[in-house]
């Protein structure tokens, strides 16, 4: 069977351990002998230039989480991970001062960052780190191409005046303000002349079932579907497409998809981000939904079905993604 994923964020990989624990591969099973695939186009909207190395904090936590190598009570970074770096930037006055960079995750950002000088794209330079870790699944970039998610916000910085309007990097807006200052609108910067990256739409267009993890609906999926090709290759793909609700009874799973959500004006359910999404049959990307059983939604052409939706552990998670491929009829 070959499934590929559409992830972002922390909750997007522990979406892809539950996919491994039901198809028996990586940490999950003793090698692959069914012959299986996994295939995750991660989320590049969050990647930045911060302290002169390039950060990719989708793709990074995807191949920690997959390699065994997570700061499983954080979520993302290094386990067993050392801040002397971040403290003797501090000590140097180094901006910004807001963001963690911890000395085991300096070392990928420094190799990420000296390849991609050398001349070598994102999909290259990540096959690369990941064979240090050995994920057990593909990770492709959505990407090779800047396609950065900004945010622009009315609260002043230093010297502007009350109400104007200004755009920081989606970074500074999540880690650094919490998303709660005064937000207008975001933006993917690059995006319009952005396509995918290699390998990309082949693993959509060529999938048994194409699974919409349950990450950011705006500035995680939605920064994968502003990327040219990657919207139509869902359009058109012959596999089927379905998606998983990132909201339980008015709440996110983990994140601030609402505050997220809230900036569009799309409501904080499960039917409104299954509409947000919308149906394949019309100009959507979805052909099934899968909602929390405390939750309801009708959604014109989207099959719909109420399964637990928590990932408490890989094995809970693991039958999430199997009433997935159920509603989509396949079977591993």
């Amino acid at each position: 069977m070959k499934v590929t994923v559409l992830v972002g964020g922390v909750g997007g990989a522990r979406f892809l351990l539950g996919v491994q624990h039901l198809l028996g591969l990586g940490q999950f099973g003793p090698g692959n002998p069914d012959g299986h695939e996994l295939t995750a186009v991660v989320n590049v909207g969050d990647d930045a230039w911060m302290f002169g190395v390039r950060i990719c904090p989708d793709l990074d936590t995807c191949m920690y989480t997959l390699g065994g190598g997570i700061d499983a009570e954080r979520g993302w970074g290094h386990r067993n991970e050392t801040w002397h770096a971040k403290e003797e930037l501090a000590a140097y006055g180094v901006q910004p001062d807001w963001f963690g960079l911890g000395d085991r995750d300096l070392a990928t950002h420094l190799v990420r960052s000296q390849m991609l000088r050398a001349g070598y794209p994102l999909s290259e330079v990540t096959e690369a780190l990941c064979r240090r870790w050995s994920p057990g699944a593909r990770l492709l970039p959505a990407s090779d191409d800047r396609s950065e998610t900004h945010v622009v916000i009315t609260d002043p910085g230093p010297g502007e005046q009350a109400g104007d309007k200004r755009a920081i990097h989606f970074q500074e807006w999540w880690v650094r303000y919490r998303a709660k200052v005064p937000t207008d609108s975001f933006a993917f910067v690059g995006a319009e002349t952005a396509t995918a990256g290699p390998g990309v739409t082949e693993a959509i267009e060529g999938a048994d079932v194409v699974l919409i993890a349950p990450s950011n609906p705006v500035v995680s999926v939605g920064a994968i579907l502003a990327i040219g090709g990657i919207r139509g290759a869902l359009r058109t793909t012959a596999a089927p497409v379905i998606g998983y609700s990132p909201i339980i009874a008015g709440k996110p799973l983990r994140g601030m998809a609402d505050d997220c959500l809230s900036v569009i004006g799309v409501p904080s359910t499960s039917e409104a981000v299954g509409q947000h999404y919308g149906a394949r049959s019309s100009t959507g990307i979805l052909d099934g939904w899968l909602i929390s059983e405390r939750d309801h939604a009708t959604l014109d052409g989207i099959e719909v079905r109420s399964v637990p939706l928590l990932m408490t552990d890989p094995a809970a998670t693991a039958e999430m993604v199997r009433a997935g491929m159920d509603l989509a009829g396949v079977s591993p």
